[in-house]
């Protein structure tokens, strides 16, 4: 299996379900048609009909909408171990784009590769089918956060949820995280303006609850943090394998 067994992606999906030796071998032939994208290189844009999905292996991506005027909006971000593009397998075309934040490995899965392993795996259609509730589960939870969640509180959250999904897949903890986001991608995602988003790690900062800086997340009172965020880590589902 070679290190297909500790890639992102499978301990992502062993969150969920106890993977057997069937099941790791039919990810590992999904992983043959590995691609770099360079930075600011649209892996799957809005509109795309080409039934093309992609598992990351390393980097960042931001997925996001162009509103008819131009303007863009960050849905979320991906991290390593996330599916990218799943609904433009499923559907008949893409609702929105996938933009790599930096250079980037990823693995391109196609339509009829995918539908194979869930025909020959249902437990493995079904751990995929959990992380697709969960990245539904995390967008209402960002859609809660804009419109309910004052600012310090809305940042606090999104940190530290980024720091749960990226312990999951061993690459973070409560201690923090390295974070290649800018000001400017928060400020798009959390319904902020730069110079609010300065304002407001700058307080959290002040606080001695964390600090992000050069491209360093570092949590300082872990615990604070989630008191000022009423953060609640269920929605992630993270506690340990349901199926066996």
């Amino acid at each position: 299996m070679t290190g297909e067994a500790h890639s992102p992606f499978i301990r992502k999906l062993s969150a969920f379900v106890v993977l057997s030796e069937s099941e790791l071998a039919v990810l590992a032939r999904l992983h043959r048609r590995r691609r770099t994208f360079a930075a600011g290189q649209d892996m799957v844009h809005q509109g795309q009909s080409a039934q093309t999905a992609y598992i990351l292996s390393a980097g960042w991506v931001c997925s996001y909408k162009i509103q008819p005027d131009g303007a863009r909006q960050i849905v979320d971000f991906q991290v390593p171990g996330d599916f990218l593009g799943l609904r433009s397998v499923l559907l008949r075309t893409s609702d929105h784009s996938f933009e790599p934040i930096v250079d980037i490995e990823a693995v391109e899965v196609l339509a009829h590769d995918l539908l194979d392993a869930f025909a020959q795996t249902p437990r493995l259609a079904t751990a995929i089918l959990w992380a697709a509730s969960r990245d539904e589960a995390m967008v209402v939870e960002h859609l809660v956060g804009i419109g309910r969640r004052d600012a310090g509180a809305r940042m606090a959250h999104f940190l530290l949820e980024l720091g749960s999904r990226l312990a999951l897949v061993g690459m973070g903890s409560k201690k923090g995280f390295d974070c290649p986001l800018t000001q400017y991608h928060l400020a798009d995602t959390l319904g902020l303006s730069a110079v609010h988003v300065n304002r407001v790690l700058r307080q959290l900062r002040e606080h001695a609850l964390v600090t992000f800086r050069n491209g360093r997340v570092s949590f300082h009172d872990y615990e604070g943090l989630v008191k000022l965020a009423e953060f609640d880590p269920a929605y992630l589902d993270q506690a340990g394998p349901l199926l066996k």
